[in-house]
């Protein structure tokens, strides 16, 4: 299994949460697992992704200090590798723990410490970071840092930026000029686009020269853009759970992954926040298999998919390849 597309924040359990608190000393309104899982999971009738994302205050509470998220880190890939996965991209957004005095870059070192005792102990997972710039007002000295860490942490464990954040409220076009510099530092990049916006937000960020966006599921709405889709290459990170839950979109009959298959686009499938979604790989799989007849053959292309766009060097894909092939025939 390979998931391309996962949030740290939104992946914490309600006792890995717990933990942390305790081990920062910080003091919670709610120490009641059942409690936590409330405040860290998308609500039934969850309305918009401006809503999803009210979901992560709290775990980004406890991951403010460089132990907290080398644990963090650390502790969630080895429950992905005790779940079977084999590779993961793991994202999050340094700009975002840095309310106790940490910088971007200590940040970005501590996850980095925490992936790589992960991969160390649990030799069946790869793994790498890939940092997130986030929209927002007034925070472009903010993305600068994070573009800064990336770029000092490349190939250290760093293997790629992105864009996330309140798509609807911070237009992608807005970020033009922070993208011609990650293409100028030669830095691997895929951008959240076409969750909670439609297809304008997915040519922006086409514009910039992506090979992957993060969702890109409103693609369907404009018939033009899936044949460029398709004709350029670019794959797409789709998360349905999520993609529901947040409205991009509305039944998950209409869940557009076999058309997209049969449009020629590459199109991958990822859990996005296995916490707030309530949600793993497996899941996704069944649910796509339950509700829309997904095979086997289309399973296997979907994860051959995801083989072809990870962010790693061909000799690494090809080894991870076999390894996932040789796996699903058991």
């Amino acid at each position: 299994m390979i998931d391309l597309h996962l949030h740290l924040d939104g992946s914490l359990t309600a006792k890995e949460i717990l933990f942390l608190a305790n081990l920062q000393k910080i003091s919670l309104t709610q120490w009641d697992e059942d409690a936590i899982n409330r405040q860290i999971t998308a609500p039934l009738h969850c309305q918009s992704l401006n809503e999803y994302l009210q979901c992560f205050a709290l775990t980004l509470t406890v991951l403010q200090s460089a132990e907290a998220l080398s644990h963090a880190v650390q502790s969630l890939i080895s429950r992905l590798a005790a779940g079977g996965m084999r590779y993961v991209e793991l994202r999050f957004a340094p700009q975002l723990h840095m309310k106790k005095g940490l910088s971007q870059k200590a940040a970005t070192a501590a996850a980095v410490v925490g992936l790589k005792a992960a991969v160390q102990t649990h030799k069946s997972i790869q793994a790498g970071l890939i940092l997130c710039f986030m929209r927002g007002s007034d925070n472009d000295h903010l993305n600068t840092q994070t573009l800064d860490a990336a770029e000092e942490f490349l190939s250290y464990g760093v293997c790629a930026v992105d864009l996330a954040g309140a798509e609807g409220l911070y237009p992608t076009e807005k970020y033009r000029p922070l993208f011609a510099k990650v293409r100028a530092q030669g830095i691997p990049f895929t951008v959240h686009a076409g969750e909670a916006v439609g297809p304008e937000s997915i040519r922006a960020a086409l514009s910039f020269g992506t090979k992957r966006v993060g969702h890109g599921v409103r693609c369907v709405e404009d018939s033009a853009l899936v044949n460029m889709l398709a004709e350029n290459g670019v794959t797409l990170e789709l998360c349905p759970t999520s993609n529901l839950q947040t409205k991009a979109v509305g039944d998950i009959s209409k869940f557009p992954v076999r058309e997209l298959i049969g449009s020629g686009v590459p199109v991958t499938i990822n859990t996005d926040n296995m916490t707030v979604s309530g949600t793993d790989l497996e899941h996704e799989f069944t649910l796509l298999k339950t509700k829309l007849g997904l095979t086997k053959e289309e399973k296997n292309k979907l994860m051959a998919n995801a083989v072809a766009a990870a962010f790693l060097p061909n000799d690494q894909k090809q080894t991870l390849l076999k390894d996932v092939f040789g796996l699903s025939q058991h």
